[in-house]
């Protein structure tokens, strides 16, 4: 498994989203970004992050702060969340988990005594020479979003 450290190279990415246009590490050069791993679109834990990013997305527009939403839903499943819940800002689909493993988000989890394979809820500041400046993993998502903006804003 990839452990990225803050001050790594941000690994490079390119994946389609929910949009149907490629988002890639170029795409941002210059300029910081909060990419975040979710585990699945339209469970209870990743729809209030969704929410909550998107309840903060003029703070994150007013910093010039891109926010990217990243998990292995598909681009169908992405735009039936999006939608549903009103979300503002772009879903990448990580059907085969290249990204996740990239960035050390696909772990093994257990849950009532069963191990199985998921994504662990993380979330990365790239700043404009794409490296790490921040990283949050084992996200709790009360108050996460209100964290990211207290370092954007340091």
């Amino acid at each position: 498994m990839t452990m990225i450290e803050i001050g790594n190279k941000a690994p490079d990415f390119s994946a389609l989203a929910d949009d149907g246009t490629v988002l890639s590490l170029k795409d941002f050069k210059g300029k910081s970004f909060v990419l975040y791993f979710y585990p699945k679109d339209d469970t209870s834990g990743c729809t209030k992050e969704a929410c909550s990013f998107t309840d903060h997305i003029s703070a994150f527009n007013k910093l010039d702060v891109p926010v990217i939403g990243v998990s292995k839903d598909s681009i169908e499943k992405h735009k039936k969340f999006k939608e549903k819940y009103g979300l503002k800002f772009p879903l990448l689909s990580d059907e085969d988990g290249k990204l996740c493993e990239a960035y050390g988000t696909w772990i093994e989890k257990s849950m009532y005594g069963r191990k199985y394979m998921g994504i662990d809820r993380a979330t990365f500041i790239i700043d404009g020479s794409g490296k790490i400046s921040s990283i949050w993993r084992k996200v709790k998502v009360p108050g996460h979003v209100e964290e990211i903006l207290k370092a954007l804003s340091t």
